[in-house]
């Protein structure tokens, strides 16, 4: 390479790559809508929905995306006390101040464009004032200072999670205040403005020390507070399944609570924006809501890798040699992500309150809980708002889990088509589903077409069960019992939640025998499953 610019730039630009074509491939979509269809001119939305669901939804998760890329999140481990600035890259003939500035420099530069992009690109009510230079200012800062945050050396495991959401959090409450007072543009501008420079000194000091190798140790300080809290050692556990649930719990189990407590806050902001839409405050909950499944299906890529000291997709001698079967080293990883959904979702409990309580729309929310409770009385309302609890819970939970036997299977080509795939389906779904909101011709047919699809997709997932199930068996990696037992816990899971779905809804709706196709397409089964097999084979092959 000619400069360190340019070498740095390469780095994102190749390892990246694909999900970087596919939003240019997407914006290149909306400027041809924008020109061809809209003509340059706003857009009257039937609904906020439609809306939030045209701009809202893809420009959030495109900023998640550039905070993973470009804080090296993807790789690195979020609750370790090193440094998340890739070692390799401290071997590169340039500066510390190369180092830290030119990936700043184009993170910053990446979330003003996306913002600019969507300004300009973005399909937009007719009735909004879209701010014009603040919101790109205000997501290069937050960028920035999530790079500094991240790439900074800590005394203790897991402070960094602490600091980053303390900060950020500040930073947006900060921003939220302002807004509130209907703060100008120029006000908001000068507000912004030093968080850049602070940011870059910041990540300046915090790769210099990483360069170093300075990692201050505080844990000898607090080793005998550890021990009154926590009678047995650290270095000590009753099995080997413990020991590796707590390494998988320290090296992936705060990777969502920390992308959900940073992205969180930039959402929950719109509140402050659009209270008085009741449609776009509907859709903002509900963003926020989804937030942490769809963050997991980010952090899946670091959960679902096998090894921890490459950047290959095989298994390490050194985990090959544990002294645990497959199954209970998948055990493992599946007890470290319920510990880590459970975490990222008290976040949400606790902020969405908050958030409505500060932006003035906790009494059209409640006002909307009230309709819906007279409208559906108060055991099933009460029993629907569980249910859909439950269903994200399980939902963030299973995107964590469910591409395991990706990486398990050591296949490097599959690893990043199901990368690829992901983004894809962030990039095209917003646009399929508002073209499909917007026929009322094409959701009739899909309505009758769907216990068709579901009945189609039963078989495939039974069919891949019990291909499994015999695999599993074959390879010794579970006996009949467990099988057994296992099948049997999967039966009273759909049958319970076929029960409750019977209940809540009318038979005159929704027919009973396409619940059940949804209650069996809906609890997981053949990827979970698939683990250990894929692991079986990687590890012994």
């Amino acid at each position: 390479m000619r400069s360190p610019a340019a070498a740095i730039a390469w780095e994102f630009r190749w390892r990246h790559r694909v999900g970087l074509t596919a939003l240019a491939a997407y914006f290149a979509v909306m400027a041809l809508i924008k020109v061809v269809v809209l003509r340059g001119e706003r857009v009257d939305f039937r609904s906020d929905e439609t809306f939030a669901l045209s701009v809202v939804v893809p420009l959030t998760a495109t900023i998640i995306y550039f905070v993973a890329v470009f804080t090296f999140g993807l790789s690195g481990d979020l609750a370790a006390r090193q440094s998340m600035y890739p070692a390799r890259m401290f071997a590169l003939p340039v500066t510390t101040a190369a180092l830290a500035g030119w990936p700043m420099l184009y993170g910053s530069a990446a979330m003003a464009l996306l913002w600019f992009a969507t300004r300009l690109l973005g399909a937009w009510p007719s009735g909004v004032a879209v701010p014009v230079i603040w919101p790109a200012l205000l997501a290069a800062s937050f960028l920035a200072w999530a790079q500094a945050l991240t790439w900074m050396p800590y005394p203790l495991p897991g402070l960094r999670v602490v600091v980053m959401m303390l900060w950020l959090v500040t930073i947006d409450a900060v921003v939220m205040i302002a807004l509130n007072l209907r703060a100008s543009e120029g006000t908001m501008l000068a507000l912004l403005a030093p968080l850049g420079p602070l940011a870059y000194l910041t990540a300046r000091v915090a790769v210099g020390r990483a360069r170093r190798g300075d990692v201050p140790d505080w844990r000898g300080a607090f080793a005998r507070f550890r021990a009154d809290v926590l009678p047995r050692p650290r270095d000590h556990f009753s099995s080997a399944a413990r020991a590796q649930t707590w390494l998988e719990w320290r090296q992936h189990g705060w990777s969502l609570p920390a992308l959900v407590g940073s992205v969180l806050p930039f959402e929950l902001a719109l509140l402050f924006l659009f209270r008085e839409a009741p449609g776009i405050v509907f859709e903002v909950l509900v963003a926020a809501l989804l937030t942490p499944s769809l963050m997991s299906a980010f952090v899946a890529a670091t959960v679902r890798r096998p090894q921890t000291t490459t950047d290959s997709y095989g298994l390490t001698p050194f985990l090959a040699a544990r002294p645990l079967t497959n199954a209970a080293l998948i055990a493992a990883k599946l007890k470290a992500t319920i510990r880590s959904a459970l975490a990222a979702w008290l976040l949400v409990a606790v902020a969405v309150p908050v958030a409505l309580r500060l932006s003035g729309t906790a009494p059209m929310v409640i006002d909307w809980m009230r309709r819906y409770v007279e409208f559906a009385g108060r055991p099933r309302a009460i029993a629907a708002a569980l249910l859909v609890l439950l269903a994200l819970l399980a939902s963030t939970w299973k995107q964590l889990v469910q591409s395991l036997y990706v990486g398990m299977s050591g296949r490097s080509w599959l690893v990043k088509a199901s990368v690829f795939a992901a983004l894809a389906f962030l990039v095209v779904a917003p646009p399929l589903a508002q073209w499909i909101v917007s026929s009322r011709a094409l959701i009739a047919a899909l309505w009758n077409a769907l216990p068709w699809i579901a009945a189609v997709l039963v078989c495939i997932k039974l069919s891949a069960a019990v291909w499994i199930a015999m695999r599993l068996r074959d390879a010794g990696v579970f006996g009949d019992g467990a099988l057994l037992a296992a099948a049997a816990c999967w039966d009273v899971a759909v049958f319970a939640l076929y029960g409750v779905l019977m209940w809540l809804l009318p038979a005159l709706l929704v027919r009973p025998y396409f619940i059940v196709l949804i209650a069996i397409l809906a609890v997981p089964l053949v990827r979970v499953s698939a683990a250990p097999l894929a692991l079986a084979w990687n590890r012994h092959r």
